[in-house]
């Protein structure tokens, strides 16, 4: 069972109600039984799309930008979908769009790259108190311990845990190997452990 709980959703559906969406809608694709189609096979898929999109950015309104900005790109090259796992080709536009709107707005924070030793800190022994550090965060103290993971963690336990995405569609979305995604998600949820772990110690 998913100890993870969803970010704070507003109501999905209405972050694709602004105009621009609503405008494009009616000019880049072309035909309404290709709109209605659209329609059909992603938009099932926004409230996963939008929960991607508000864990990384760890932001609702954000990530409510992101989301719609996401579906404007995923409306206008839906003419060269190919078929296949349409919810994996979806959060591939989201995690792209996520990246580009951190690199462009939160720079600082998408210039630390990914160090496997550096955000790897495993300690074997030491399993019963993080089960127990896990059964015992409530959702606002795991919520804070999923947010200061790093990106690729985070996202990794969104897709899996959240999403509940196989390890083959985590690794089509992130375009890393099986063993990548496997590893990334042994260490996020060790580090998550331990991050609920220290912040109890600190309540008790």
């Amino acid at each position: 069972m998913t100890v993870f709980a969803a970010g704070n959703k507003k109501d999905a559906l209405a972050v694709l109600q602004a105009g621009d969406w609503k405008a494009a809608r009616s000019t880049e694709v072309p035909g309404a039984a290709t709109r209605e189609r659209f329609e059909q096979v992603v938009l099932p898929h926004l409230d996963a799309a939008y929960n991607l999109a508000r864990w990384l950015t760890r932001n609702e309104q954000d990530a409510q930008d992101v989301t719609q900005e996401s579906f404007l790109r995923a409306f206008r090259f839906f003419d060269g979908y190919q078929g296949g796992n349409m919810r994996a080709w979806l959060l591939t536009i989201v995690r792209n769009t996520c990246y580009t709107w951190l690199h462009q707005n939160r720079p600082s924070q998408s210039a630390v790259e990914f160090d496997e030793e550096v955000h790897s800190s495993e300690s074997p022994g030491d399993a019963n108190p993080e089960i127990q550090a896990l059964a015992s965060a409530d959702k606002e103290t795991l919520r804070r311990a999923l947010e200061e993971l790093p990106e690729v963690f985070r996202e990794a336990l969104v897709l899996r845990e959240l999403e509940g995405m196989s390890y083959k569609e985590i690794a089509d979305v992130t375009s890393v190997s099986l063993g990548t995604v496997m590893s990334r998600l042994a260490r996020a949820r060790t580090r998550l452990r331990q991050t609920l772990g220290a912040a109890l110690g600190k309540e008790s």
